[in-house]
């Protein structure tokens, strides 16, 4: 059994993610803006919810002390998407290696993966761009952990194409190329996620994942 701290615990990936942990056996700490707004989250017999900002070094520190590995699934559609994604990626780094986490599994965004073709999703012709800002958002968080020079052992982890939603677990995933017909459900995303906590097997890349 491990200790994992889950930050953007109240999003749907991120309670994907805390109910797969428990399923495992692994103690969560479920970290929130808010906690009164995620009431249900503690219902589940060894999850502990609390408060905490993730681009704020301190608290990422403080609140991951003691644990075994993090993930990250956070979002803030109030912020301006480069400046949070990079400020949350900065935190989690240096947070992290001062409270002695050795592994980060963040969700991402297939738009910012690779195609099988070596283009970017985004950049594929027909693919909207109304939510460009977005996607370069996400490209600049995954930026800083790549010019890291010390931090965890991380990963970036997304869906191949997009989350099915309202999908029903199947319990099984492959990875995948960027493709925008490719969907995941939440829960057969989270398998992924734990198991690159429990038996890491990519380190310091972008891997997309889709049902299968």
């Amino acid at each position: 059994m491990s200790r994992i701290i889950v930050f953007g615990a109240g999003g749907r990936a991120g309670r994907a993610a805390v109910t797969e942990a428990r399923s495992r056996g692994h103690r969560v700490t479920a970290v929130v803006r808010d906690p009164a707004g995620h009431a249900g989250l503690s219902a589940a017999d060894g999850v502990r919810t609390v408060a905490g900002d993730v681009t704020r070094a301190d608290d990422v520190a403080r609140l991951s002390a003691g644990h075994d590995a993090a993930i990250s699934a956070v979002h803030d559609p109030a912020a301006r998407p480069e400046a949070f994604f990079a400020g949350a990626s900065r935190a989690l780094l240096d947070g992290l290696e001062r409270a002695d986490v050795h592994r980060l599994v963040g969700v991402g965004l297939a738009s910012v993966l690779e195609t099988a073709s070596g283009d970017l999703l985004m950049d594929t012709s027909g693919y909207p761009q109304e939510y460009r800002a977005f996607y370069l958002g996400h490209a600049a968080g995954t930026d800083v952990l790549h010019t890291a020079a010390a931090g965890p052992d991380w990963l970036v982890l997304s869906p191949a194409g997009d989350f099915g939603h309202g999908g029903a677990r199947a319990g099984g995933y492959r990875t995948a190329p960027a493709e925008a017909t490719s969907r995941i459900s939440y829960a057969d995303f989270a398998i992924a996620l734990l198991d690159e906590i429990d038996a890491p097997r990519h380190h310091r890349t972008h891997v997309g994942v889709e049902a299968g």
